[in-house]
């Protein structure tokens, strides 16, 4: 049994989709079948039906359909699920077989192509007899049809052709071979669709049939399987619902089995199968926390059925494929959209899907450590006559087999024997890192550094008994600063006792002394014993000599690791080593060993720079044997008292540092932090130097975001760097003070820590010497980055109607908005649109928001009229282009550059229409005064063009022209068809809609052509006529 079979057949992953196949196309040779065949499974969007497509010859033998069980009084099954099952309906038997026959309505040899589609569907038919599957037939044609009932010949054609072929005609289809290729085939799939629904309806009603059949007794894991089969097959209906209802009524199925040891493992095999579809559907349905309560009862209710003593490792592998494929579950579904949380997020299921695989490691080691001489069963018990089991979850020694009662126990004993051999050879640590990897990175993601700490530990270990030594301390290296910031002695003496192991092991002498000396440190948890042991070990190496084994390593391991030493001594060349190991304020270097052996230097770095370098150390030791030897009698030490530890401080600066800011900074401005620098000495103090800019630690796309300069603000470019350090400011004298402004532009948002440091060098006097010192002041400012403004993009139509695509050479309006998020004004000094090749100017393009200042929460908008003229891929969205914003702080002065921002426009899908229609009309009516309207009708394909135009009259006018009528139009030409409207009331009134029927065109309605019609006007009442009589006589 390899050591893959815990994980999930492919087919019970998958999403399943209806199979259908396409005989008849010869896509290899044949162009317009290859056309065909790529409409239907190239570039598939997500919007079309869910349909499993496979070309196949006509003669393809399907699987043969065994004969209709009519009774089961005396059927005992041998196993819940068979393991062909599920493959079989996704790739092996079609919902659908759809035959592409090319033939004409106006066929010359009608009778004789007539009669051999009929043989090709008989072909069909025979090899799948026995079988509900669908047969329809495609007849692929070069002409446009006409619209149904005006070719009589076609309509008694295709009632001819449905009967030789006995077919329904909703099983017989039309596919012309025109310009409109896909709108075609997408008519075809959604009638496939109905027509496997329809198959897998009728499946499922039959295997519903089978249950009164059914008893208790006998048939329990008929129970099982009927369910199980019911949901999948709901599943390939896309009737996720019922799908997910069945589910959950097979999994209670399952539980109510009776258990066994012979039967413990196809219980458990099938309950996980049916528990990962019913996580699936629940997270699929947005529905997560039913996924979680779920997977919490299905773990609840098999944690403890562990199955035979001798194979728990089994259980422990299973346990944690649950937890692994949850967590994959969790992941996808978080992917597609799904808001997961600290406490609840993947990374805790694939931590325990580690737990369980290192206890399959702990296991097998137990029960698989045979001895040599014990060999692998002959013949294989695991070996099966077709190479895979019958049945999901059985042994492969005795398949079918559903006695409680062991009938050979030689030939179990065998079995066992052989899953553990073959468990002995799978590589544990790999699958343990591997899972470990994923909750890293989980955690890593949800920001638990913790629980990303303490799982890197088990990685580091997990890649030491993998003797992968270089990961291994690599992971425990990194971890090591978390634990020793947080003070975790135990843990920190734990991974560096294994640290120390792998150091010895690749014989790393830098790395061998580290770990050495800080087991050796207070520290330490170590007992005295091993303390002493390292000691011992690390003079040795210092007196340049091959140190001792650390213990409990592997043996072969210990032998390469003591050739690898034995090198390192005999080879010639600089033994100094230099270690970093802590932070404070100078730097101090402390000496270990000799230079005949090994000489290593502890060096303290700080900030002060005037102890002596590493080299300058080494000199020092070396002077010492020019002091004058000691009498052998004499011991020198004991007139030494040894002061164990000491503090160095540097001397108390007098020197004033503020900032002076006006915060948040604003994305990509130019920020103004004003450094103020006073000295407060009683005397000069001289080379005084300033570092400024971001404070280094923080993340790195903070650092190559961030640019400061002092240069001046039109200076702060590209090139200027995240920190400024040491640049020379001269002398101070007392009470002097310095303003110097620090110009930084951050390119992102966030919080930024930036540091200012002044250091200088002052005459000073220290138990009556004179000496030069040097001091620092050092200042940090968190200031945070926000966005000046957001900006929302939308395209609508003249109507201001929005748009989800504009249609080629039609008008549209892009209209922009600008609100302002800073809590500064902001001044707008101009705008531009910048526009693609793809996209034209109705108008001429002008700003429309220049000098205008925006307050917080104010917005400022502009619209622009544009065109686009016909692409020649419309399933592709084309680019609109860019919208620049010029802007800048109102407070901000004249010397302060002008910020520009560039926001890509959205990409916007373009369509072209085959007729375009305008109306010229009037601004406004009269009650009872004519209205002339006239439409225009212009022709944009290179077809000639049917159109049906009907008037839809309104209440609030009558008119005069034609009411209905049917015109052709040619390639390219305007038709003008002319109306007089006349008003009866006043008021904003809908006009008489026209409703427009493009017959070569049926996909475009007249619903959508109408929306660049006007649909209302404003009618005027009569105006009234004054008597002038009257008039004068008044």
């Amino acid at each position: 049994m390899s050591p893959t079979q815990w994980d999930f057949p492919v087919e019970l992953c998958c999403r399943p989709m209806a199979f259908v196949t396409l005989t008849g196309l010869d896509v290899t040779y044949n162009a317009i079948h290859r056309a065909i065949w790529d409409a239907f499974c190239a570039n598939r969007r997500a919007d079309r039906v869910p349909i499993s497509f496979k070309v196949l010859p006509g003669d393809h033998e399907y699987p043969k359909c065994r004969t209709k069980r009519t009774s089961y009084e005396w059927y005992i099954p041998k196993g819940i699920l068979k393991t062909g099952w599920m493959n079989k309906h996704l790739n092996l038997v079609p919902a659908l077989v759809v035959v592409f026959y090319e033939l004409d309505w106006d066929e010359a040899q009608w009778k004789e192509k007539q009669s051999e589609c009929a043989t090709r569907v008989e072909i069909v038919r025979q090899s799948l007899q026995g079988r509900n599957t669908k047969v329809a037939v495609v007849l692929i044609q070069k002409k446009t049809p006409l619209p149904p009932g005006e070719d009589l010949i076609a309509s008694e054609r295709a009632a001819a052709l449905c009967n030789a072929c006995d077919l329904s005609g909703k099983s017989l289809f039309v596919l012309p071979h025109t310009d409109h290729l896909v709108g075609y085939i997408i008519r075809l799939e959604n009638a496939f669709y109905e027509h496997a629904q329809t198959y897998y309806y009728t499946e499922i009603r039959r295997i519903k049939s089978h249950k009164e059949f059914l008893n208790k007794t006998t048939h329990q894991l008929l129970f099982v399987r009927h369910q199980f089969k019911i949901a999948f097959f709901s599943e390939l209906k896309q009737d996720t619902q019922n799908a997910l209802k069945n589910y959950r009524t097979a999994y209670n199925l399952v539980h109510e089995l009776r258990a066994h040891e012979t039967n413990m493992l196809e219980i458990k095999t099938m309950a996980g199968f049916i528990n990962y579809k019913i996580c699936r559907l629940c997270f699929q349905h947005n529905t997560p926390l039913d996924a979680i309560a779920q997977f919490r009862k299905h773990i609840d209710l098999c944690k403890k059925k562990i199955g035979s003593a001798e194979l728990s490792f089994e259980h422990a592998a299973w346990m944690s494929k649950q937890f692994q494929a949850f967590g994959d579950l969790f992941d996808e579904a978080i992917k597609l959209g799904l808001t997961a949380i600290q406490t609840q997020n993947p990374g805790f299921y694939y931590q325990q899907a580690a737990y369980y695989a290192q206890e399959r490691k702990h296991l097998a080691a137990l029960l698989c450590n045979h001895s040599p001489s014990v060999t692998y069963p002959s013949p294989d018990p695991l070996e099966t006559p077709n190479g895979a089991l019958d049945f999901y979850g059985q042994r492969a020694w005795r398949q079918g087999i559903l006695s409680f009662d062991l009938s050979d126990p030689e030939k179990e004993k065998a079995g066992i024997l052989a899953l553990q051999l073959k468990e002995r050879d799978v590589n544990h640590s790999e699958i343990n890192i591997s899972l470990l990897s994923s909750a890293v990175a989980q955690f890593k993601k949800y920001k638990c550094p913790r629980m990303k700490s303490h799982l890197m530990v088990q990685m580091g270990e997990e890649y030491y008994f993998a003797k992968d030594y270089t990961k291994a301390l690599k992971l425990l290296d990194y971890v090591m600063c978390d634990y020793r910031s947080e003070r975790w002695w135990t843990l920190l003496t734990s991974i560096l006792t294994t640290a120390l192991k792998c150091a010895y092991l690749m014989a790393q002498l830098k790395d061998y002394i580290t770990y050495s000396l800080e087991l050796l440190g207070r520290a330490s948890t170590l007992k005295d014993d091993q303390k002493s042991r390292i000691e011992k070990n690390l003079i040795n190496v210092l007196m340049n000599e091959s140190p001792e084994a650390e213990p409990d390593c592997d043996a072969s391991m210990v032998k390469a690791a003591q050739r690898l030493w034995a090198d390192r001594v005999s080879l010639a060349g600089n033994n100094v080593f230099t270690i970093e190991v802590q932070d404070f304020i100078t730097s101090v270097d402390l000496i270990l060993g000799s230079e005949t052996g090994r000489c290593v230097i502890l060096n303290w770095r700080g900030g002060g720079g005037d102890a002596a370098s590493a080299q300058e150390a080494v000199q020092a030791s070396r002077s010492f044997k020019r002091r004058p030897k000691l009498p052998e009698t004499e011991v020198h030490w004991d007139s030494i008292t040894i002061q164990a530890s000491t503090m160095i401080i540097s001397r108390v600066p007098k020197l004033c540092v503020q900032l002076r800011h006006e915060p948040p900074a604003l994305t990509n401005e130019i920020y103004c932090l004003m450094i103020t620098i006073q000295s407060q000495e009683d005397t000069v103090i001289k080379d005084v130097k300033l570092t400024a800019g971001l404070k280094p630690g923080q993340d790195a796309n903070l650092t190559q975001k961030t640019l400061v300069t002092l240069e001046g603000a039109e200076m702060c470019d590209d090139s200027s760097p995240a920190l400024l350090t040491d640049i020379p400011v001269g002398n101070l004298q007392p009470g002097e003070k310095l303003d110097m402004p620090l110009y930084i532009r951050c390119g992102t948002v966030g919080t930024r820590v930036f540091l200012v440091y002044v250091s200088y060098l002052i005459d000073t006097s220290v138990e009556g010497k004179e000496i030069v010192c040097r001091c620092h002041r050092d200042e940090t400012v968190t200031i945070e980055t926000v966005y000046p403004f957001d900006v929302a993009v939308k395209f609508v139509s003249i109507k201001f109607e929005h748009l989800d695509r504009v249609y080629a050479d039609k008008p549209f309006l892009l209209m922009t908005d600008i609100l302002s998020a800073s809590p500064w004004g902001l001044t707008i000094l101009s705008s531009q649109l910048q526009l693609s090749s793809s996209v034209t100017p109705v108008d001429e393009l002008e700003s429309h928001v220049e000098n205008v200042v925006l307050q917080t929460g104010e917005s400022a908008s502009e619209c622009f009229c544009l065109q686009c003229p016909p692409i020649a891929n419309p399933q592709n969205a084309v680019a609109t282009g860019s919208y620049n914003i010029s802007w800048k702080r109102s407070s901000a002065g004249e010397n302060v550059p002008i910020v520009n921002t560039v926001v890509t426009l959205p990409h916007v899908m373009v369509e072209s229409i085959p007729l375009h229609i305008k109306a010229d009309l009037p601004s406004f009516g009269r009650v009872r005064e004519s209205l002339p309207v006239k439409y225009h009708l212009q022709n944009k394909t290179g077809l000639v063009q049917d159109i049906e135009i009907a008037v839809e009259p309104s209440d609030a006018f009558m008119f005069s022209g034609l009411k209905q009528i049917r015109l052709q139009i040619l390639p390219g030409t305007e038709q003008e068809m002319l109306y007089n409207f006349y008003p009866l009331m006043a008021g904003y009134q809908q006009l008489p809609s026209l409703n427009i029927n493009l017959l070569r065109f049926p996909n475009y309605t007249s619903h959508m052509l109408k929306r660049f019609l006007p649909t209302h006007i404003f009618v005027k009442p009569q105006g009234r006529h004054v008597d002038e009589d009257s008039i004068e006589a008044a």
